[in-house]
């Protein structure tokens, strides 16, 4: 499933409302990318009328070469933490991009691409805080994609995040990255079982 490998660049659209952390989350996915794993990434953010309860997104492109253009157009990763997020930017996924959602938050219906739920703020609010669902989230989707490394990933939530909080956060990402590591490991089980079924 990891999609850095076959393309040069990756372009994601982090989708949810204000007070998530949203932008937060594409900021650390660009400098992870750029700072840590030595690529070229660039940011877009966008905000609606309100910053906390209306919708925003975070545009992010990690690339190997040069980014001449800084704004998404064919998300090859959307991350969804709203259904307002999901159905603004559904309609430019392909068949090929990679989904994850939120799915307590987010009902993927008539998805054109395959697609990861994770109950994020669900297990952010067990972790004592649902204000750490964006980092779950940033967790889930290096498991499930491989944009950044885990170790760029990290190094990046240490120094993003307020003081004091580094080691919750780092926890949240993990619980994230494990949820996403398992789902896959999930998916080739079922997919190995569905072969032996049809070589019988």
């Amino acid at each position: 499933m990891r999609t850095n490998t076959e393309h040069s660049q990756t372009e994601i659209i982090v989708t949810g409302f204000g007070g998530q952390g949203i932008i937060l989350a594409g900021r650390i996915l660009g400098m992870a990318a750029s700072l840590i794993d030595k690529k070229e990434s660039t940011l877009v953010q966008a905000y609606g009328p309100e910053s906390r309860g209306g919708a925003c997104n975070a545009q992010v492109i990690i690339s190997d070469t040069p980014i001449h253009y800084p704004y998404v157009s064919t998300p090859r990763i959307l991350v969804a933490l709203s259904q307002a997020g999901y159905d603004k930017f559904a309609p430019a996924l392909l068949a090929d991009s990679v989904l994850l959602v939120d799915q307590d938050l987010v009902n993927p219906e008539h998805a054109v691409c395959d697609h990861f739920a994770i109950p994020a703020t669900r297990m952010a609010e067990n972790l004592g805080n649902k204000m750490m669902a964006n980092i779950i989230m940033l967790g889930f989707c290096t498991a499930i994609t491989g944009a950044i490394s885990t170790e760029a990933a990290q190094t990046t939530i240490s120094t993003s995040v307020p003081k004091g909080t580094e080691e919750r956060n780092i926890e949240a990402f993990t619980k994230g990255y494990d949820y996403g590591l398992s789902t896959l490991k999930g998916r080739e089980k079922r997919a190995a079982g569905q072969t032996g079924v049809l070589a019988q």
